[in-house]
């Protein structure tokens, strides 16, 4: 029964990556790099009703929506793991689109952003070595797998009247990467003159439409501190520009909007799951604090609070944890809180076997807190039903 949306899906991914772009590119957008060839699509059912909740589907108010993202945007040591710090805390930071990846290991990319008026939000994450992926995971567990033969484009856009949802899987032929750029099939990123640039052209899933569009990222400050997630060092997070301001422009679908956006990257030697069992993710909405609190799998935890401004980056007292509603597939999630505060979900944005995405209202310091937050259970993740369910979402080419 799904093999007419099927077919319908592998041809526009084929167009997409071949080029084939026709009259519809919005004016002024153009790709980074040429397009490159064709695949195949991995064959799958192409919906799965309530894997995902509705973008922008909400827990308790109405109203504009507030933010939201995809994909973890990672983590750090309690006990001061700092591990590079290249030309200090200031403006010598950048993405390093080149760097090495070892075989079982991973590096990603993230950035989300919301618009000055709530009413819009996205999320964009490049993959080289799919952390999310099961077909990743499946390799990895017979042998530690090469990272760029699994590589991602994921795209998500909130709107008020509905969401789109991108991330499409793609093989070592479909990466172009060098020192300040990187394609992924039809979509790229670039670093130039301090400012990021997304060019993406994807379709989405579980309804095919086509997602394409541009955005640019002017960080208020670039930083260079990484920090150690595990012990062992096999882990890496940095926080590369907390807050700055985006312009997005979309011909497909057809939107324009400027706010607030944060970016980082992540890297690692081994998977995930291998490492970590649980962790909670937030940051402030303005991108002014980032807490990150995680479960590893030797029964260690590490505990993060960094307080971003003018000044720069600097570790922070933070408030005891507390726990929050668990989602609809009954993911925890706990959040950082005065004693006596009760935190409340505001909006849950993405609900998921493994993971969540929400808005949660806190307190910290007297001071009432809008967080954009992240729970993730790589124990849940680990499942061999989970894995089942991912290519709904993550078709691969």
């Amino acid at each position: 029964m799904f093999e007419p949306a099927a077919e319908q899906i592998a041809k526009m991914r084929l167009d997409a990556d071949a080029g084939r772009d026709g009259a519809n590119r919005a004016p002024g957008v153009q790709p980074i790099i040429s397009g490159d060839g064709r695949g195949t699509l991995r064959q799958g059912a192409d919906g799965l009703a309530g894997f995902i909740s509705a973008a922008g589907e909400q827990d308790q108010t109405a109203g504009a929506l507030s933010g939201g993202w995809l994909g973890t945007s990672g983590a750090g040591p309690a006990d001061g793991g700092l591990i590079g710090l290249t030309g200090g805390d200031g403006d010598f930071g950048r993405p390093r689109f080149d760097q090495d990846i070892r075989r079982g290991g991973y590096a990603w990319w993230y950035l989300d952003a919301i618009s000055d008026d709530g009413a819009h939000a996205l999320t964009l994450i490049a993959f080289i070595g799919s952390v999310f992926s099961p077909y990743h995971a499946w390799a990895n567990a017979k042998a530690p797998a090469e990272p760029e033969a699994f590589c991602a484009m994921s795209m998500v856009l909130y709107e008020p009247r509905g969401g789109y949802w991108a991330m499409t899987e793609r093989k070592r032929e479909r990466l172009s990467r060098s020192c300040q750029h990187l394609q992924i099939g039809p979509s790229g990123l670039r670093w130039e003159n301090g400012v990021l640039t997304a060019e993406i052209n994807e379709i989405t899933v579980p309804i095919p439409r086509r997602l394409r569009g541009r955005l640019t990222f002017t960080p208020s400050r670039v930083h260079n501190r990484q920090f150690m997630l595990d012990a062992a060092g096999r882990h890496r997070w940095q926080p590369i520009a907390p807050a700055g301001r985006v312009e997005v422009a979309f011909d497909m679908p057809g939107l324009s909007w400027s706010g607030q956006a944060y970016f980082d990257s992540n890297d690692g030697d081994a998977p995930l799951a291998d490492d970590f069992a649980t962790w909670n993710w937030c940051r402030a909405e303005d991108g002014g604090a980032i807490y990150y609190d995680v479960q590893r799998r030797d029964g260690t935890e590490q505990h993060l609070a960094l307080q971003i401004d003018e000044a720069g980056m600097r570790d922070i007292a933070a408030p005891g944890l507390r726990d929050v509603a668990k989602t609809g597939w009954r993911v925890a999630r706990q959040v950082h809180a005065d004693a006596g505060s009760e935190p409340v979900v505001l909006k849950t944005l993405e609900d998921a076997p493994f993971y969540a995405r929400s808005i949660i209202q806190t307190e910290i310091g007297g001071k009432a807190k809008k967080m954009l937050h992240e729970s993730l259970d790589l124990n849940r993740f680990s499942k061999s039903w989970v894995k089942f369910l991912l290519p709904f979402r993550m078709p691969r080419l």
